[in-house]
């Protein structure tokens, strides 16, 4: 990675802007019911505190129209952090007013300061110039560590950057590291499993990720999409029609530059996308009537052998609706494979990582993604605005 972060400059002593990824779910209560991200941003925050810094955190929170709405507080946040930290997180009001820069210019080394979400600001998703230098003018240097951000040209990931000196924190440095590592000097065999609804939504990563890989597994409702392709009656099975030709032409570049591609050759299939529904196991066409909503057991077996013996494995979006248990076997199975290989194993967020908590093989695996939206978007070969905007090394 050519981007400098905090481990490259001097910030003993210094007032610094961290946009961390605080994106977290809570409850009806608005208890935070999942911490991983905030978790995740705790070794760039003691970092910070052992510099003797003055931090000043931001972070947006769902998806507020670009005003206060209390449901989407950092209260709860700032809460969860305090606890994580033994000591006191301070909360702003708001993000820009003559109160919270004030409490931004009272903190003391190693205090922290939590500014109300981002989103409360129309001008944030605008990258809006002058909301950016209010941001900044919070702080003497700008810390991005919020991956799962880094996708967005917004105020709080991009603008800021335009107006103190802009590194990256401990955890977009590891994000980027991993993947960069994935793409340009990956272990061989190479594996990516790639899952989900459509085909269409990973268009990009198929294309990318062809010219780089040994073996690519297609899983999900995109394999039905590829099984139809190759003239497999698919029935009432989700099928992206004008994405026929675009499989087969993915298909044969695969086959051109020599790579396993594989698709599942048995298929759970019902009637009904529910638990009631009554599931059968078929290999070939599926019948009228029928809908194919997970890989067989032959398939995931196939696809778990691949697995285990690969260096290194990408693995994002599920094999089936693992929603429902009836058609949550296959997804399963690859979590079960990911944590038994003995290489390195990486999840691109979304799904995936709700697969390997469900089976409870989350800590086995090497690298899980905080960012599922910037993690498609770097695996397509795209640079991500947040990491653009960033000093170089």
């Amino acid at each position: 990675m050519n981007k400098a972060t905090i481990k490259d400059i001097d910030l003993k002593e210094k007032s610094v802007l961290v946009r961390v990824d605080f994106n977290v779910p809570l409850d009806s209560q608005r208890n935070v019911t999942d911490d991983t991200r905030i978790r995740a941003a705790l070794s760039t925050i003691q970092y910070l505190m052992d510099q003797g810094c003055r931090i000043i955190l931001m972070s947006h929170l769902g998806r507020p129209e670009g005003k206060y709405e209390a449901k989407y507080s950092m209260e709860p946040v700032a809460k969860r952090l305090s606890e994580l930290l033994h000591k006191e997180v301070k909360q702003a009001k708001d993000c820009t007013s003559q109160e919270t820069k004030q409490m931004a210019k009272e903190l003391k080394s190693g205090e922290i300061l939590l500014l109300e979400n981002t989103r409360f600001y129309p001008g944030e998703t605008k990258n809006d110039k002058e909301l950016s230098k209010e941001l900044a003018a919070l702080g003497e240097v700008f810390v991005n560590d919020a991956f799962g951000a880094a996708h967005r040209a917004h105020s709080s990931t991009v603008g800021v950057a335009e107006y103190i000196p802009a590194v990256a924190g401990l955890l977009l440095e590891k994000e980027l590291s991993v993947l960069t590592e994935a793409l340009e000097t990956p272990a061989r065999p190479f594996t990516a499993i790639i899952g989900g609804a459509k085909v269409s939504d990973k268009i990009a990563v198929l294309e990318n990720l062809v010219n780089k890989v040994d073996n690519l597994i297609i899983g999900g409702g995109m394999a039905n999409t590829f099984l139809k392709s190759r003239g497999v009656n698919m029935a009432d099975s989700l099928v992206e029609e004008d994405k026929l030709e675009l499989a087969k032409a993915i298909e044969e570049k695969a086959n051109t530059l020599g790579v396993n591609l594989l698709l599942p050759v048995d298929m759970v299939i019902a009637q009904e996308m529910n638990e009631e529904a009554q599931t059968q196991v078929i290999r070939g066409d599926v019948p009228e009537g029928y809908k194919a909503l997970d890989i067989g057991p032959a398939s995931a077996e196939a696809f778990a052998q691949i697995i285990r013996n690969s260096a290194l494995v990408l693995w994002n979006g599920p094999m089936g609706v693992f929603e429902i248990d009836k058609f949550a076997r296959g997804t399963e199975v690859v979590a079960k494979a990911m944590a038994e290989c003995e290489g390195k194993t990486i999840i691109g967020g979304g799904d995936s990582v709700a697969a390997v908590e469900k089976v409870g093989v989350a800590h086995s695996i090497y690298h899980i993604s905080t960012g599922g939206g910037a993690s498609l978007e770097f695996l397509e070969g795209k640079v991500l605005p947040g990491v653009a905007a960033l000093k170089d090394k």
